[in-house]
Order: C-alpha cells, then structure tokens, then sequence
C-alpha cells in the first residue's frame, strides 16, 4: 500500500511558500499509506526533476523552486524492491521520443516478471514491480491514451498511476485503488483517499474545494497545466480481483447503500492474523475498508504501521 499526491497550480495562483506548504501536509498526511520512502517529480528550466529518499514525509522537507506549478507525489510502503536503494522508490523516470516523464504507482502488480519476459523487455536493477509500467511505455514509444491503455491492459494486479509529462499534464490511469482530486479556483489537489485529502485542508486551513472529482475503474484522465481534462479508458482485468471481494459478505455489503459490517472484516483481517485492535486503528485513523483489505496482503507491515497509530493512541 502507497499513496499517491500532488497539485497543479493552473492559474499560478499560489506563491511558492504556499505549494511546499500544501506539499508537505499532503505526504505528511499521505504517511498513513506508507513511511518507507518519499519522492516527487516536477518540471523546471526545461528539465524533469525527481526528488526521492527512503524516508518517511515527516523527515523530508519538500522544497520546490519558484516557478513549478505541477508536481507528482508518492509515500511508499514496500511491497518489492528494497527502499534503502533508492532506485527502487517512486517516482520512476521514463523516456519516450526524446522526452522524459515521471510515473508513480499506488498497488501491487502480479506479473511483472512474465510481462518482461513475454515483452522482451530490458533487465534493469530497478526490483520494484511497478517499474514493468515505466518499461512498457517506452516499448511503446509513445505517452498518449492508447499507450497507457495498452500498460493499463497488460498489467495485472491493483492500481492507480500517474504520470507526468513534459509539458506539465498529469495522467491518472485508474484501477481498483482509490483516487480523489479536489479543485479550487485556479488549482487541485489529489491524493489516495478523500479522508487524507480532508485532513490536510483541514490543517491547511482551506475553504470548500469547488468539486470534488473520483475516477472510476478503467478511467484515464490527462488535466493540463491550464486545468483542462481530457478521458480515455481501458478494460479492466476483472478476472484477477482479490478473493475476498468475489467471497466475503463484507464486499457485498460495502458494494451496496447498506451499512457496513465491521463484524465482516474483523473477521476478514483474522484470517490473515490481523487482530481486531489494528483493523479498528487504521479505521479511526481515516482508511477505508478497501484500504484494510489491500494491506492484508503483508500483515507483517501493517503490524509494524499500526504499532505506532495504537500506541499514540
């Protein structure tokens, strides 16, 4: 489990001071998704900038210069590939037609290894899974719909990407991951989740967002630096969805307007020798029941996670 934040200033209406600031609160906030590593990814003087550590938000001071109005983020927990090197932390560069962009991924992918391997694609010491994504859109040669429907299509596994291109647009390629974009007059924020994105206005100190968008399964959306959305999509691979959410009566019921049985997941988070105290933590906290199930994928890190949320409380 990652998460996924950023902005873009597409009025330039915000001061420098102001965007670190909103920067930082997002991965701050964004840690509750993972405190091995921090990164983003911005445009400046004709130049793709990456800028990541393995370390938690809270321990790295986000600093852009004066001039970036878009810029991608990633809090990671690590599911593959080391973090202490630091090639395998997000955001990864990518190069298609002479031109370099940044991806970043929020999930875990199963056949990235097969996916090298069927495409011929290069070795590379990067380990992390989510790196396959950057290799197939170079094959491609190109950074347009029909390139991230065809990474999109091939990948299995949970996800959501971004990308950000040359021209400072940033793509979102929707899975089954949550992702929330809130705008306001002259700008947007995303992140993950809307409860991080809500926690950190809060801190913030910010009004209202204008709109509130969440994209759906099998979404692309391209947002310009002007603020313009332009859509394509992809066909989900539905075949490859967690067994839980075909079986368990929890996924029923979160899938309906019925209330959610918390029995359901607790029961759920047992079976993977998750206790009752640390699902309840990471509810409080502010993650959704989606969220819960995608960390029982390693209940070894989400012990380690809420250890900490259960003694600060």
């Amino acid at each position: 489990m990652c998460s996924l934040f950023g902005l873009i200033d597409f009025k330039e209406c915000l001061s420098t001071h102001t965007k670190n600031k909103i920067l930082n609160t997002l991965a701050r906030e964004c840690q509750v998704r993972g405190t091995d590593a921090t990164g983003i990814a911005y445009n400046f003087n004709d130049r793709l900038r990456i800028y990541k550590r393995p370390l938690p938000a809270r321990k790295m001071k986000i600093h852009i210069p004066h001039g970036v109005n878009a810029v991608m983020g990633h809090t990671r927990m690590t599911t593959q590939g080391n973090a202490q090197f630091n090639q395998n932390n997000h955001p990864f560069l990518g190069k298609v037609d002479g031109s370099s962009f940044a991806l970043a991924h929020n999930g875990v992918l199963w056949n990235d290894k097969e996916l090298r391997m069927e495409e011929n694609l290069p070795m590379t010491s990067v380990e992390t899974d989510s790196y396959v994504a950057v290799q197939l859109l170079e094959k491609n040669k190109a950074l347009d719909f029909g390139s991230l429907k065809s990474m999109a299509e091939a990948v299995e596994g949970s996800f959501v990407f971004t990308v950000l291109d040359k021209n400072d647009a940033i793509w979102f390629v929707v899975g089954d991951n949550p992702l929330c974009i809130m705008f306001y007059d002259g700008y947007l924020l995303y992140a993950s989740t809307q409860e991080i994105l809500c926690k950190a206005i809060k801190k913030l100190r910010l009004k209202a967002p204008t709109d509130i968008l969440e994209p759906k399964e099998g979404e692309i959306l391209r947002i310009d630096r002007a603020g313009r959305i332009t859509t394509g999509a992809f066909a989900p691979r539905t075949s490859y969805e967690h067994w839980w959410r075909r079986y368990s009566p929890y996924y029923r019921d979160c899938c309906t307007d019925t209330p959610v049985n918390y029995d359901d997941l607790f029961s759920v988070a047992k079976a993977f020798g998750v206790s009752a105290d640390e699902v309840q933590a990471l509810l409080d906290y502010g993650c959704s029941e989606e969220e819960i199930e995608e960390m029982l994928y390693d209940p070894t890190l989400l012990h380690e996670m809420t250890g900490e949320l259960l003694y600060a409380y």
